[in-house]
């Protein structure tokens, strides 16, 4: 199966510490870059998350956020420990006895350290619930490269058959166009009144259907269309590996182009410049 670079996969997280939300989007990029943005309390996750996407993928600008919402009846609950604050008045009470003069006031009492207990989230539970939350966007999210990558890898098969069918044209109207051409340089021979003996006509023609074989071109096309529809079939990372692959179809739709004698083979050599453009730019989209 092949990839493509460009996808976007969204998961809500509902727990009893509050809710979270991941998002993973991705875009064409040459290498792969990574992105984060996460809640400063769980910026720690981020060397796991960045390996981890490494792992998975390897061409694309990836961006992953999380929001996180904790519940706010767990952060607004307190306890007093009525026994210990006790023995903090009675501590400032002795004090301001001996020292005969301050005042104790409550609030002070209140942030003494271990006065108030309050509930705290447990932060390691909930990094726990969030790379598991992780694996399971991170699997959606390469699902949906893949079945963007099976989109891709239909719309390219289907270009690549119609450059061999165009290339098949191609060869099957040499002969005519030898012909065609043999009879119009006869023809130009007479207009001009130049007597041409036979071996020298057949000499002329030689030398014309060297010029203008493409029979090298084509079986060329033939070769590099196979070549690419193996790539597809292997799947993986090809993306590099297509976009040479469409360099060297487009060298020989060039060439076909330049050595091109008739308006139908101009045609073709034109259809099939506008085939690998269309490829190349489907290609642009591979992992």
């Amino acid at each position: 199966m092949i990839y493509s670079m460009t996808a976007f996969s969204h998961l809500e997280i509902k727990q009893d510490w509050g809710n979270a939300v991941w998002e993973i989007r991705s875009v064409n990029q040459r290498f792969l870059e990574t992105y984060f943005r996460l809640p400063e309390p769980f910026r720690n996750l981020e060397m796991t998350l960045r390996e981890r996407l490494r792992s998975a993928l390897t061409r694309g600008k990836v961006e992953c956020s999380l929001r996180i919402e904790l519940n706010s009846q767990q952060n607004s609950s307190l306890t007093v420990n009525q026994a210990y604050a006790e023995q903090v008045i009675n501590s400032l009470k002795w004090l301001k006895a001996t020292a005969n003069e301050g005042e104790i006031n409550l609030v002070d009492v209140l942030r003494f350290p271990g006065v108030i207990d309050a509930p705290t989230q447990d932060l390691d539970q909930i990094s726990q619930d969030l790379l598991a939350g992780f694996e399971q966007i991170l699997a959606d999210f390469i699902a949906m490269r893949g079945r963007e990558g099976a989109n891709l890898h239909a719309l390219i098969q289907q270009r690549l058959d119609s450059i061999a069918e165009e290339a098949s044209k191609v060869q099957s109207q040499m002969p005519s166009v030898l012909q065609w051409q043999k009879e119009r340089l006869a023809q130009r021979f007479e207009e001009l009144n130049v007597a041409l003996d036979a071996q020298r006509l057949e000499q002329e023609m030689v030398l014309l259907a060297q010029k203008v074989d493409v029979a090298e071109e084509l079986d060329r096309l033939q070769l590099h269309v196979k070549e690419t529809t193996a790539i597809l079939k292997k799947g993986g990372a090809v993306g590099r590996k297509l976009d040479f692959m469409m360099q060297e179809l487009n060298r020989e739709a060039n060439t076909l182009a330049s050595k091109s004698i008739n308006a139908e083979i101009t045609n073709s050599a034109v259809e099939l410049k506008v085939l690998i453009e269309q490829m190349r730019e489907q290609i642009q989209n591979l992992e």
